[in-house]
């Protein structure tokens, strides 16, 4: 079929707004937290005008957010929520329960930066403390990829074979409240493309099912792989649905994105709306004759090892970059996974990691070139640290 889309300039925030309006989500419940509200603020005025049918319920915390989302989802509802920092760490005891439930939720996080001390600008933390809550997780660059990803999580989620909750992780004031040109599909496309929501199981008075049932120890770690292995095989239909919104829009997506990777003996890997700051950079060394390239991690959970270690192939030095610190541990979060990565292989590059921009530090295209120069230094003489919190005053 012919795409019917239209360029806009909006908020990357309302443009998220717009995406679930276009999905057509039955149920919201939020909490406003900064730089999330924007998003579910707008979502409430479409529904008090009625441009969405859809259930706002307005609750006091996030806890409870997720709660309601939970027996929202559980009703056979198509569900969605958003959040950000202390908001996500406020709900962290009841996501366990969302995704073992198989509820497909859909949520939006405004990464920001943990307290304490008390900061409202971005970095990753508040999605690393919360890595192994059995979500699938996918970050984004640009409010092109929000809105793009906004609509995709609810066809990845809801699928039979995967019935998972998502979070669709977006960049907190660099990304949430800038202003930029996308590109909008219609609410036809977005119906041929994303289909009514039919669960498989519900809550219903006339048929009871019992839902979060109590496991005795005899149980438990089959239920836990089985969560396990349901995350790890929805790999191929996330994929899926990206070559299906590719053939649909001509915009694709990978687990593991690659920028002037032809030829580079160096590569950066990034994540979130940092990563266009990263190819500026990499266009400046690639000019001043240096073989640098980037690779651009999309798919956080569950991580995509083989994509990986195919984007790298065979390139000498591998520069990771958190955005969020694992105090007292060996690395940075995305650092310690990429080096699980390439740990069973018998030929593997030289990995250094450097956490960068914690608490909204700004990170121009000078910070990787002094980065990657200060890697390939340490990868000569050999490693000086488990890895580098960058840029440290004083």
């Amino acid at each position: 079929m012919a795409v019917k889309a239209h360029r806009v300039g909006m908020e990357v925030s309302i443009a998220v707004s717009h995406a679930v309006q276009l999905a057509r989500a039955e149920a919201i419940a939020a909490y406003p937290i900064t730089p999330q509200t924007h998003i579910v603020e707008h979502l409430s005025s479409l529904v008090a005008n009625g441009d969405l049918e859809a259930e706002f319920v307005n609750v006091e915390s996030e806890h409870s957010a997720m709660s309601a989302c939970i027996g929202m989802s559980a009703t056979g509802a198509r569900t969605y929520t958003a959040t950000s920092s202390q908001g996500l760490a406020l709900m962290n005891e009841i996501l366990f329960i969302a995704s073992a439930m198989r509820l497909p939720v859909v949520m939006t996080v405004a990464n920001r930066a943990l307290s304490g001390p008390l900061s409202i600008w971005n970095d990753h933390g508040d999605i690393m403390a919360a890595r192994d809550i059995g979500w699938i997780q996918i970050f984004v660059e640009n409010g092109q990829e929000a809105f793009d990803h906004s609509i995709m999580a609810f066809k990845i989620a809801e699928h039979y074979k995967v019935l998972l909750p998502t979070i669709i992780n977006l960049d907190g004031f660099i990304l949430s409240h800038v202003v930029e040109a996308m590109e909008f599909l219609d609410q036809e496309t977005v119906d041929s493309f994303l289909p009514a929501y039919h669960p498989r199981f519900s809550l219903d008075p006339k048929h009871p099912v019992t839902m979060g049932a109590f496991a005795m120890p005899e149980v438990y770690t089959e239920v836990k792989m089985s969560h396990q292995m349901a995350l790890v095989n929805s790999y191929e239909r996330i994929q899926k649905v990206w070559d299906e919104f590719g053939d649909l829009t001509g915009r694709r997506y990978k687990p593991v994105e690659s920028y002037r990777t032809k030829g580079a003996k160096v590569l950066l890997l990034t994540m979130g709306c940092l990563s266009e700051v990263a190819e500026e950079a990499v266009d400046q060394m690639r000019d001043a004759g240096l073989a640098v390239g980037l690779l651009k991690l999309r798919l956080w959970r569950p991580f995509p090892f083989e994509a990986l270690r195919a984007a790298v192939g065979g390139t000498e030095l591998l520069v990771v970059i958190d955005r969020a610190l694992s105090l007292g541990g060996a690395a940075g979060p995305v650092l310690a996974e990429v080096r699980s990565a390439f740990y069973p292989m018998a030929s593997r590059p030289q990995i250094v990691g450097y956490v960068i921009g914690l608490g909204g530090r700004d990170i121009p295209p000078e910070t990787f070139k002094e980065v990657v120069a200060q890697a390939q230094a340490e990868a000569q003489q050999g490693p000086t640290a488990e890895y580098h919190i960058f840029g440290v005053r004083g």
